[in-house]
């Protein structure tokens, strides 16, 4: 089994109307749902080709009263969600859900890193709960990027608490596009946000074989292209969009099976 310490292994979305997100994404990606309800929690798992992807949730009361959009959000594997924890914290993030378990499935907690950023961790109770899938996977996530308040400052966060080490880095009109690798895979890349996005954030990437298709069923579904399609350095073609709800994802055309590299300028202002 590949080893899952550091490595991004799970995927939900929050939202506001489940149902009605659950209809978009079937439509734009493919994907099926089946019920994982648990007494007291609504939840559905996302399946690409029968195959777990994320997970689909409403977004908790109090995240709302806080004015906190619907999301997708990232969990990488740690081999000790306690230990990873304290280590947030004296590394300068913030915990804000302690470890806690999810019946015999999972231990988990939600962090921020010091900048802001909210990721999770997570550690399967069953080994192999759910098998990492290749990066070139149709409908799974193909590329994590963090639209930092200061790269340099999140790296040194990230490899200190999931021992993530520099891959190539190029240079644009935007700065430094630094990417990462976790357990001697390349599966992202980080750059310094620009100053009209108000906060930074993690944009997962869900492969598609035709990205032009597949935004023009967002476009159909009530959602939003904020940028793209375009091609970005490796021969990629990339999309950024929002779903109904809100939530910001991203459509990453994998016919060429080449690794994103850095995005022009010219992303919306997100705070009108």
């Amino acid at each position: 089994m590949p080893q899952s310490h550091g490595r991004f292994i799970w995927y939900e979305l929050m939202t506001t109307d489940m149902e009605a997100a659950r209809a978009f994404y079937a439509d734009v990606l493919g994907w099926r749902a089946r019920d994982a309800s648990i007494p007291g929690s609504a939840y559905q798992i996302l399946t690409a080709e029968d195959s777990p992807v994320a997970g689909l949730m409403s977004l908790p009361a109090e995240a709302s009263r806080a004015g906190v959009p619907p999301h997708w959000i990232g969990y990488v594997g740690v081999d000790d969600v306690d230990a990873a924890a304290l280590r947030v914290k004296a590394l300068g993030g913030m915990v804000h859900v302690p470890p806690t378990d999810v019946a015999d499935i999972s231990r988990f907690s939600i962090i921020a890193d010091p900048q802001g950023t909210t990721l999770a961790l997570i550690k399967w109770r069953k080994s192999g709960e759910t098998p990492l899938a290749p990066l070139t996977a149709p409908g799974r996530v193909g590329w994590h990027e963090l639209l930092a308040a200061n790269w340099e400052k999140a790296l040194a966060f990230y490899t200190a608490l999931f021992g993530w080490q520099k891959a190539e880095a190029q240079e644009g009109a935007m700065g430094t596009y630094q990417q990462f690798s976790a357990a001697g895979e390349t599966s992202g890349g980080m750059f310094t946000k620009p100053p009209t996005l108000p906060y930074p954030f993690w944009l997962y990437y869900f492969n598609v074989t035709d990205v032009e298709a597949a935004a023009q069923r967002v476009e159909a579904g009530g959602g939003e292209i904020l940028y793209g399609p375009m091609e970005v350095p490796g021969g990629s073609l990339i999309v950024h969009c929002t779903d109904p709800q809100g939530a910001i994802f991203a459509l990453l055309d994998r016919r060429v099976r080449k690794p994103v590299g850095y995005y022009v300028p010219g992303y919306p202002d997100l705070r009108k």
